[in-house]
This record gives structure tokens, C-alpha cells and sequence, in this order.
């Protein structure tokens, strides 16, 4: 795979996670938006475990092992995310604390499970779909990819400096 194409999945799946997590918002609190860490409908980690999938389903052949993978890269993605927004902004996003078996609230058992279902589903039946969309519109993509890239990068820094300043302004 290109650049390009790994540059459109990322899009693809980070805007599928804004649009799941806000979903399940809506179903659990009555509430569709659900504050993330960038302004814009963007989750990063749900863009980033994909991407770590594909390129392992691209080497690993074994269905029993794509299933350990499916369960186990989100979690990490997910721990890490976590792990890294708290350490930066001194603030969390979500808190699994409440639930049973997790680990310092950044995961637990019960949503890893989710993961590891839909990661499966993702691989075996949406991704093959989202392939095919890419291929339809893989020269509109060079040029709409480096745009959105760039009002990505935007938020990104402007979120990252205003949260942090924000952050430091607290600690004082």
C-alpha cells in the first residue's frame, strides 16, 4: 500500500470512531457529542489500531491470530492514548476505574472484548468495503488527502497548545 491509500484509512477510521463513540453517547447518556481531545471529528487512536491491523493482517494468515490481534492492538492503542493524554493534559477522556478487571482505568476487560469483535468485523467485512471506496476515488484523494492532512495538522496543534496551556494554568 501507498502513502496515500494508509493516509485515507486513517481519515476513514478516525471519523468512524468520532462517529462511534458519539453514537454510543447518544444511546447511553441521551447525548450525541461526546467531548474528544481534537476539535474536529477525529479520533485519532481509532485511526491508528486499523492501521496496525492491516499491516499485520498483511503478513499474519492465521484466523485464531488476527482474533489475539483484533483484541489486543486496540487495547494497546488504547492504553497508550490514554496513558499519554493524562501524562500531557493531566486529564482523562474516559475512566474504566468502575469497571471490573481494568488496569489504571485506561482499559478493561468488557470494552477490550468490544474491540476485539468489531476489529474482527472491521478486518474481515468493512475494511474490504472501504478498499474499494479508496480505489474508486484514488485520484480525488491526492488531492482532497494533503488538504484534510493539513486541517488535521491544524487541530492537532492548535489543540494541543491550547489544552496545554489551559493545563498549566490550572497547575498554578
Amino acid at each position: 500500500m501507498e502513502l496515500n491509500e494508509w493516509l485515507f484509512y486513517f481519515f476513514v477510521y478516525s471519523l468512524c470512531g468520532f462517529l462511534l463513540e458519539n453514537v454510543y453517547s447518544w444511546f447511553t447518556a441521551g447525548v450525541f457529542w461526546k467531548e474528544g481531545f481534537l476539535k474536529g471529528p477525529f479520533k485519532p487512536m481509532y485511526g491508528f489500531a486499523p492501521l496496525f491491523l492491516l499491516m499485520l493482517s498483511e503478513v499474519v494468515q492465521s484466523k485464531p491470530i488476527l482474533w489475539l490481534a483484533c483484541l489486543l492492538i486496540p487495547t494497546a492503542v488504547e492504553y497508550v492514548s490514554g496513558l499519554l493524554l493524562h501524562k500531557l493534559f493531566g486529564r482523562r477522556w474516559w475512566d474504566y476505574s468502575d469497571y471490573h478487571i481494568q488496569l489504571n482505568g485506561y482499559i478493561c476487560l468488557r470494552f477490550s472484548l468490544y474491540w476485539g469483535g468489531l476489529s474482527y468485523v472491521f478486518l474481515q467485512f468493512i475494511h474490504p468495503v472501504v478498499q474499494g471506496i479508496y480505489d474508486g476515488m484514488a485520484g480525488l484523494w491526492t488531492i482532497a488527502g494533503p488538504i484534510l492532512l493539513l486541517l488535521f495538522m491544524i487541530d492537532m496543534l492548535l489543540t494541543y497548545w491550547v489544552r496545554r496551556k489551559a493545563w498549566k494554568q490550572e497547575l498554578i
